[in-house]
This record gives structure tokens, sequence and C-alpha cells, in this order.
């Protein structure tokens, strides 16, 4: 008998050019060893090392309480827009008008509304490189490209210079993230003046993705791209709760957009998700109305743990640089480990059970490093420089080149 079915279509063919995060393949490893049985020094996580506070967590029961559980608008329940008004204007000095702010579901789906409102096939983003590693996939996703400029290259060269080589017809976007992830580097205001006015020179938009604005541990603070002269028309800013508030399994966040790109982010919001968690932005609503003095207290354990971690990881052989800002430590990987960064992380997780993200994976001026999270408790930082010692240690009495050694 002769078959009736029909061809199956195939996947879309923009999974061809987007990848799946290879931090989450680091972490489904570890999930695999930890199931079976197998104790794990976790440092490749991004999770502030906190709990979110209570008076937050009170806010969301307050309004389940109040039945604060139907559709909300897609853009934001009214007080929370509000608030996030209040403090962009006066925290980080950006003149946003009252239809500015669009609540997201964390700064991801900020980040893929932004370059889904910007972005055409064929385009181009400048990004400086190392980089968050989903912002390459969130771009070819809109079938754009991504032309990485790498950071240390444009200081040494000049940072203008270097991006005007970058430059050409289809250029139509800088990505912008400052601090960093993964290095933790923090742009200085001259750099930052220098770069907005390249942008708005080269008629381009930026989209800045500031989400650990609040975790600057020393030196000049944070500055928003669009709080600057010329660029609250063309800059489209990203903010989350997540570290800020240790907020990131509520994924709350919100865009501050100028008027040209409000409603391709509102239907961007409105097509995906249709808006945010209701009680999720009531408890945002007591986020935002939080004294910042908490965040002084945090940001000391932070230090704490960063400087704990980088003299541990430099006893192991490790050359770091001590970041002004963010979760993580980018150390260079010794030299008796190679320079494959992939090959490195797999080796440190195999024989000293230590987790950690391949530099590679943020890029090609990434390899050579790995990525730490200090953001743990001091308990795993301490088992974890100990495992890496223990590691080089029987080798190196056996007259065995340990692979840790220096």
């Amino acid at each position: 008998m002769k078959s009736t079915s029909a061809r199956i279509p195939d996947v879309s063919r923009r999974f061809d050019s987007v990848g799946f995060s290879e931090i989450v393949q680091v972490r489904n490893r570890v999930m695999g060893l930890l199931a079976a049985g197998h104790e794990v020094h976790r440092f490749e996580g991004g999770e502030p090392y906190m709990t979110t506070p209570e008076t937050i967590k009170r806010a969301m029961e307050s309004a389940l309480a109040r039945n604060q559980t139907r559709y909300a608008p897609s853009s934001g329940i009214p007080e929370l827009r509000s608030a996030i008004l209040a403090k962009v204007r006066t925290k980080n000095r950006i003149p946003a008008d009252e239809e500015s702010p669009i609540v997201v579901n964390g700064g991801m789906q900020g980040l893929f509304a932004a370059f889904s409102t910007l972005l055409d096939p064929g385009d181009e983003v400048l990004m400086f490189s190392p980089y968050w590693t989903p912002v390459t996939d969130l771009i070819t996703w809109s079938g754009a490209v991504p032309v990485l400029v790498p950071t240390e290259r444009a200081r040494e060269r000049g940072i203008s210079a270097t991006l005007a080589r970058s430059v050409t017809p289809r250029t139509k976007v800088l990505y912008w993230n400052s601090p960093n992830n993964p290095t933790g580097d923090v742009f200085s205001r001259r750099e930052i003046e220098e770069v907005c006015a390249f942008v708005a020179g080269s008629g381009l938009a930026i989209i800045s993705d500031e989400a650990y604005e609040d975790l600057i541990y020393e030196g000049e603070p944070h500055v928003s791209p669009a709080s600057l002269p010329g660029m609250p028309e063309r800059t489209i800013s990203v903010f989350t709760l997540s570290k800020s508030y240790s907020m990131t399994g509520w994924r709350a966040g919100y865009v501050i957009a100028p008027e040209r790109y409000q409603s391709p982010i509102r239907t961007a919001v409105l097509y995906s998700t249709n808006g945010v968690s209701t009680p999720t932005q009531w408890a945002a609503v007591e986020a935002l109305s939080m004294r910042p003095e908490f965040l002084e207290e945090w940001k000391a354990g932070y230090r704490r743990r960063r400087d704990q971690l980088a003299d541990g990881l430099r006893a192991a052989g490790f050359e770091v640089e001590t970041p002004r800002a963010a979760l993580y430590l980018f150390p260079k990987i010794p030299a008796s480990l190679g320079t494959d960064s992939r090959a490195a992380a797999a080796m440190l997780l195999d024989t000293a059970r230590v987790a950690t993200v391949p530099g590679l994976v943020f890029g090609p001026e990434g390899e050579g490093h790995l990525r730490f999270s200090f953001s743990v408790p001091e308990e795993t930082i301490a088992a974890g420089v100990a495992s890496l010692k223990r590691v080089r240690s029987p080798l190196a009495t056996s007259g065995v080149r340990s692979p840790l050694a220096t």
C-alpha cells in the first residue's frame, strides 16, 4: 500500500547559527557529577551569594493576599513603572519620559526585545570582547552579525580609532556592557564619553546592558550611557533586579527606551510573554523602594570573597587581576595547563572537582582564561582552593609534573 504521509518540515534555519549556552552545558555536567555522589566545588555560576531580602518576599505574599494575581498591563503595573522612572531619573541621571519604562522578565528578555527592535537580517553589531556569552546568539537570532572589538587592543590603539576600523555601511548598533561579565572590568567615564561620541557621530544606536550597575567595589561610580548629552534618543538601557537584589529566579527587569523604540519593545514583550508575573511586579516595587545601605553590607561580603579567591588562585599558580566590579575572576591559566581553556576547565573538573567556565566561550579574547565566580560561600572558596592544592601536592612529591604546577 502506498504511503500517504507527507514530508515533515525541518527546524527553522535560524538555529543553525544560534547555539545553546555553554555555561548551561557546564552546569549540566556538574549536576551529573553531583547526582553520581561526587563533591563539586562550584565556581561556574552567576548567582548572588545572599538570599532575597525578606521585605521583598513579604511584598509578594501581600500581593497574593490581596489577590493581585490577574493580568497586568503588558508593559508593567503603573506603580512599578513609576518607581522605575524615579530610580533612573535620580540614580542613573537618564532623562526618561513617563512612557520610557517597560517591565520585562529579567535582563535576558530586555536584551531580546532591544535587539529585536533594532536589527534586520544583515545588520552588524559592534561589541567589545570578552563579552557575555548569550549576546552573540541574541544577535544572530535576528539574522544580524556580531562584530567583535577586542577591548585590550582598543585601549592600546585608541577606542574611537579601533571602532572606526570595524564600521561598515551595515553597522547599526553597539552593544555595551559595563561593568563587564566575565572580566569585572569597568569602563571609565572618559572611555564611556568617547564611545558615546563615536556612536552619535556614526549614526548608531546603543544597547546598554547594566546588570551589574550596583556591584562596583572601588573607583569611579557607574555611568549610564543614556545620561550623556545626545544619547537618550539613541540608547536602549536594559536593567535587571537579579544581581542588585538577589532576585535571579524572580525574572524581573526593565528597559528604558526613547519614544521611537517604545512601541516595538512593548510589542516584543506582548507577543513573547504578555508581560511579567503580577505578584513579582509588586515585589519589584518593594525592591526599588529599599534604602541603598543594604548594598554596602553585601558589597563588603563580595570584596571579602573576591580577595579570598584571588589570593587562593594565585597560590595555585594562576595569574589574577583583581576586578573592580561584578561577580567574577577571569584569571589566566597556568602555563602547565596549556592555553586551551576548554581542556583546562575539563581537567580542573575531573581532577580537583572544581567547576569553572572556559574563557573561550566569552569570545576569542577569553581564550587562555577561566571564569571563576566569587559569589559563593566562603567555605566553598576555602574548599575549592584546598582541592587545587591537593591535586598539585601529591603529584609534585611523587616526581610527576602536576597539571597545576607553575
